[in-house]
């Protein structure tokens, strides 16, 4: 049953479950976890991504990627084909989506609880502080370079000998920094299955009194990570590190 389109969907599943779940233990209403704050949502994030990696590598995708910004970041590098990237990306994709619908049934009886239909999204999928699409895909882009560069760093051959196991926990402690340091702004996405599989869900499941799931900045948080693991791969590339 182990192969890695398996280990990329179940993989970003769990991310998922512990994202979106962190959002809504923080924000519905009657949570005991209500008024958490950022510091516990990204660390619920940080733990996502660490547990998503271990459980996608457990099941037969060797890489981890749970992320189609990293893939395309690789497909650009050589470790994947195309038909091989794409079924991974459509793989993620689908488990962000079973994500998000079992947040939704975990957290049945707060929908109704809470009234405000941004919450109820916001427990999904991204948004930005400040609406300005040029702003917020170039904060997406920054992120998402960050992310895919420092990785490309964390693994290369002069600093690479890392204990096995020990490079998700580190990728992990990386997402902390990242949404400590530049996540304030647009959510940061960083990953096109992360926002579109969820915002999907929003989208398919009965959630009492939700309003739009805003498809019109759904593109932000996709075409903006692949720009920026474009990026950092080419840089990445260019000065030797892979």
């Amino acid at each position: 049953m182990t192969t890695p389109y398996f280990g990329e969907f179940l993989g970003t599943a769990i991310l998922i479950i512990f994202g979106n779940g962190v959002v809504a233990n923080s924000l519905l209403k009657f949570s005991k976890a209500e008024g958490s704050g950022w510091f516990n949502i990204i660390t619920g994030w940080m733990v996502g991504v660490g547990m998503g990696v271990y459980v996608a590598i457990a099941c037969g995708a060797p890489q981890g990627d749970i992320n189609p910004a990293v893939t395309f970041a690789k497909l650009l590098n050589g470790v994947y084909t195309t038909p091989e990237a794409i079924m991974i990306m459509i793989a993620q994709t689908a488990g962000g989506f079973v994500g998000g619908c079992i947040t939704y049934l975990f957290f049945r009886g707060h929908w109704e609880a809470t009234e405000d239909q941004g919450i109820k999204l916001g427990v999904f999928c991204t948004g930005p502080a400040i609406r300005n699409y040029g702003q917020n895909l170039l904060c997406e882009v920054i992120a998402t370079f960050m992310l895919v560069f420092v990785i490309f760093s964390m693994f290369s051959k002069p600093v690479g000998g890392m204990a096995p196991g020990f490079g998700p926990f580190m990728v992990a402690v990386l997402i902390w920094g990242l949404g400590s340091a530049l996540g304030g702004t647009t959510g940061y996405a960083m990953n096109p299955a992360r926002d579109l599989g969820p915002r999907l869900a929003h989208a398919f499941c009965p959630i009492p009194g939700k309003g739009s799931s805003d498809w019109a900045y759904s593109w932000v948080p996709i075409v903006g990570p692949f720009i920026g693991g474009g990026i950092a791969f080419a840089l990445a590339k260019s000065i030797g590190i892979i």
